[in-house]
């Protein structure tokens, strides 16, 4: 009889240390890891382009519209994005430039020749930040802490299972001080953001939409991001023409931004 309690129990606890293998997995992995997971379905992993459309409506209207070319690398130190980006149309401000090495951002304008520090949070065009189009992975630049699941709405108006993240700046410098982040449960795709101030007043939302293959994973190609006072002022931020390339490094550098020339 002894022996037979004994076994019981072996077979229990056997059983009940499967169960939690099998079942624990997807749970073992830290907020940041799951952040990180996201970041690499944003974006891909190593030297590209891309073409941006932004286009800002008011009331249903659209008031404004532009498009630019983001050149994106790596960093060899920090692991995150260096960017320039090239201003195409309007014609009013093509050949314009942001570029973003480091926690330095810097805006040249061909017709002044002159290049000056601007910051990440200022607005480039409608609820679109110069941060925005910038190519950033926000595991390096947020301590994220998991607060849990959550169904929300996708941008398309589908009920999801998701994870909600909080996102806390580390450095003074990135474009937003803190965000609620909801990605897919399992796939962690990202489906919406909310943006805050350091004195936690919303900013904007924003919703990820139309995934499609793009450098070998599949990708969201457009936000949809509304005002966070004004639900009418809705800017849509769309991505082509993703394309692998090696960026020079002279193009990442602010003296050389009077030089560029894009090919």
């Amino acid at each position: 009889m002894f022996k037979l309690l004994q076994r019981r129990r072996v077979v229990a606890w056997m059983g009940a240390a499967c169960w939690a293998m099998v079942a624990c997995p997807a749970s073992a992995a830290s907020p940041q890891d799951m952040l990180a997971a996201s970041d690499d379905i944003r974006n891909p992993p190593n030297s590209f382009s891309l073409r941006l459309a932004i286009t800002e409506y008011r009331q249903g209207r659209q008031t404004n519209h532009s498009t630019l070319s983001v050149y994106s690398s790596p960093s060899e130190s920090s692991g995150d994005f260096r960017n320039l980006v090239r201003m195409v149309t309007p014609m009013r401000d093509a050949g314009k430039l942001l570029l973003r090495n480091g926690g330095d951002l810097w805006f040249y304008d061909p017709s002044s020749r002159a290049s000056v520090r601007i910051s990440p949070q200022q607005r480039l065009l409608g609820q679109a930040s110069n941060g925005d189009v910038m190519t950033t992975r926000l595991a390096r630049n947020y301590t994220a802490e998991l607060k849990g699941p959550e169904e929300v709405k996708d941008g398309d108006g589908v009920v999801r299972k998701t994870q909600r993240l909080l996102l806390v700046a580390q450095r003074p410098d990135v474009t937003y001080a803190q965000i609620e982040y909801w990605m897919e449960d399992g796939t962690h795709r990202p489906v919406m953001a909310k943006y805050y101030t350091a004195e936690n007043r919303l900013l904007k939302s924003a919703w990820f939409r139309r995934f499609k293959p793009a450098l070998g994973a599949v990708r969201p190609t457009e936000t949809v991001i509304v005002d966070g006072l004004d639900p009418q002022w809705v800017t849509v931020m769309q991505l082509s023409e993703y394309t692998p390339r090696k960026i020079p490094e002279q193009w990442l550098q602010r003296d050389y931004l009077p030089r560029f020339a894009a090919d």
